[in-house]
């Protein structure tokens, strides 16, 4: 056998070339995309503004941009999942409509609990995972929440995903409706494929792409409902907070088209009694008056309740409103005088025969409530979570958490008085329930008529 020919390849064939590496930030097909742009600009003045401004757009949309791709890629290359058949399922034992879900007791189940596992959830943020962030007790884990007259049902991830396929799920509202956000996502992520689930952010939005059934779960960031100067999910006032409570369009825009649709709106209202409210015609937020916080409350309120009524189709979207999450900041209320804060609570409030005064703002719960009841075109739900969430001074994140962006140092974690997060929750845990409560109230309507195809939020 003669040996291989060493001869040069014959002029005509291609020389190898090295493959070029991809550049780590995949800026390579801006690079290639920009090429003919460049070369069309050299020719006409009006080509250059036409390449700035698709070089504009694909810097500042190319995330958007991906993800359509992905998920238009998707429609060609992998099927949808299956159809779970729920007609040949058991009935879900729903509780009757008279039940009263808000009143019960908490009580211990390490059998069904935790509906997954901190570590199982590659979406958890590190605001959240507080074994992680080093909480040497995990028992905050296994309280399953059991109404006086009735029960819950189980929480069935692929029944809810079959309910939510085409549609759009959105939490509206403050970083608690962001913490109810993340906990859905990891209570239906494990049923979704590998590769096939995402977590986009693109300004006050946060969406979770669930392509086999081509659903979405979002939180958007507005924590007053209406505009305000602590729009910026990122960056916003903390004790300077100022209002434009006849405003709302400018979040508005974004929820049109939801099928469900869940507010919240309390915590940022309690730093002060009055509340900064920006003039009508002012040009800048320097200009303003302080209200009562019930008078702003319910002006903010009628902006909301009034959009509703004018955007919202009922017979595609369904809207709920969550009640007040409880702080637990003051021990003695629970019969602990010389605690820190909710610092080394291992255990709910259990021996109790009537609700715990935590100082909530009852009278903003009422007005919900009231323009709740009041909204006959658009009905909105009320879920309520704030009696049974008000027994759980164990299941806050504490210094187990960050602290603007950072894990809290040894040090922090020392000084509870003065780090201690008794606002947010850890996970899973509590809004774990408030999930299951969405689920019974969500299964307990009828289907909204099917939408059109789901398309992606509008980019910002």
């Amino acid at each position: 056998m003669s040996p291989p020919s060493t001869a040069p390849p014959p002029p005509s064939a291609p020389a190898a070339t090295k493959p070029r590496p991809r550049h780590p930030l995949g800026l390579d097909s801006l690079a290639s995309t920009s090429r003919p742009l460049f070369a069309a600009a050299r020719r006409s003045p009006v080509a250059t503004l036409a390449c700035a401004i698709a070089l504009l757009a694909l810097i500042m949309y190319g995330e958007d941009a991906r993800t359509i791709a992905e998920l238009s890629i998707d429609d060609y290359l992998y099927p949808d999942a299956d159809i779970y058949n729920v007609s040949g399922l058991p009935p879900i034992e729903l509780p009757p409509p008279t039940c009263d879900l808000a009143h019960g007791r908490w009580v211990f189940d390490n059998e069904s609990l935790p509906l997954y596992r901190e570590k199982e959830c590659n979406f958890l943020t590190k605001q959240l995972t507080c074994l992680a962030n080093g909480r040497n007790d995990d028992l905050w884990q296994y309280w399953q929440w059991q109404p006086n007259n009735c029960s819950l049902p189980t929480f069935d991830a692929r029944r809810f995903m079959e309910r939510m396929r085409g549609k759009r799920l959105m939490f509206v509202g403050d970083s608690l409706n962001r913490n109810q956000f993340y906990s859905l996502v990891c209570m239906v992520q494990s049923i979704l494929s590998k590769g096939r689930k995402k977590v986009v952010k693109r300004g006050s939005n946060t969406i979770f792409h669930a392509k086999e059934y081509r659903a979405t779960l979002e939180f958007y960031w507005a924590p007053f409902l209406v505009e305000s100067n602590s729009d910026d999910p990122n960056i916003h006032s903390i004790e300077h907070r100022i209002i434009r409570p006849e405003r709302i369009e400018g979040h508005a825009q974004y929820w049109r088209g939801v099928d469900y649709l869940i507010f919240d709106t309390y915590i940022w209202w309690m730093n002060t009694a009055d509340i900064k409210v920006r003039r009508p015609d002012s040009r800048s937020w320097s200009e303003h008056d302080e209200v009562p916080r019930i008078e702003a409350y319910g002006r903010v309120l009628k902006t909301w309740s009034d959009w509703l009524n004018e955007n919202v189709d009922p017979a595609r979207t369904s809207v709920f409103f969550m009640t007040i999450s409880p702080i637990h900041i003051s021990p003695d209320k629970w019969g602990n005088p010389h605690g820190i804060k909710c610092a080394k609570e291992t255990l709910p409030v259990l021996n109790y025969t009537e609700p715990l005064d935590l100082n909530h703002d009852m009278r903003l719960y009422d007005m919900v409530a009231s323009t709740a009841r009041s909204m006959k075109k658009v009905p909105v739900t009320l879920i309520d979570i704030t009696r049974m969430s008000d027994y759980r001074k164990d299941a806050h994140t504490s210094v187990y958490s960050v602290r603007r962006g950072y894990l809290l140092t040894p040090k922090q974690k020392n000084d509870p008085q003065n780090f201690a997060d008794c606002i947010h929750w850890c996970l899973p845990g509590v809004p774990d329930v408030w999930n299951t409560v969405l689920y019974t109230r969500i299964f307990s309507k009828s289907p909204p008529s099917s939408p059109p195809a789901l398309t992606l939020p509008p980019p910002q």
